[in-house]
């Protein structure tokens, strides 16, 4: 008598391969600064002699300083007068330095995603 042969299925389970779809670029949102909400000029020169601040006050102290630093980027940068490049040191200098407060780590990055 001839026996069959049977064939050896194995335990792992048979997956397909999937093509993967390509990933979709997003693209980074530019923001406009000259409609950035400002807070009023008289609270925030009473946020800047201020000796000590709530944290929401601290976030609309910063937030205005950022802003007012990228206004000072972009007019300098565009303006005729100043060699390329020189619009960091000097805003920086007006902004933060002379107001006796440390400037926040990359705000000059942060300041690329506004026009």
């Amino acid at each position: 008598m001839k026996t069959k042969r049977r064939r050896k299925i194995s335990n792992r389970k048979i997956t397909k391969k999937l093509k993967r779809t390509p990933k979709k670029r997003t693209v980074k949102r530019k923001y406009s600064i000259k409609k950035a909400r400002m807070i009023s000029e008289k609270k925030y020169k009473g946020l800047l002699n201020k000796k000590r601040l709530t944290k929401k006050e601290k976030k609309q102290l910063e937030r205005a300083l950022f802003v007012k630093y990228c206004k000072c980027i972009k007019k300098i940068k565009y303006s005729k007068d100043y060699d390329s490049g020189v619009e960091y040191p000097i805003c920086m200098s007006t902004i933060y330095n002379k107001r006796g407060i440390k400037a926040p780590t990359g705000v000059t990055k942060k300041c690329k995603n506004y026009y």
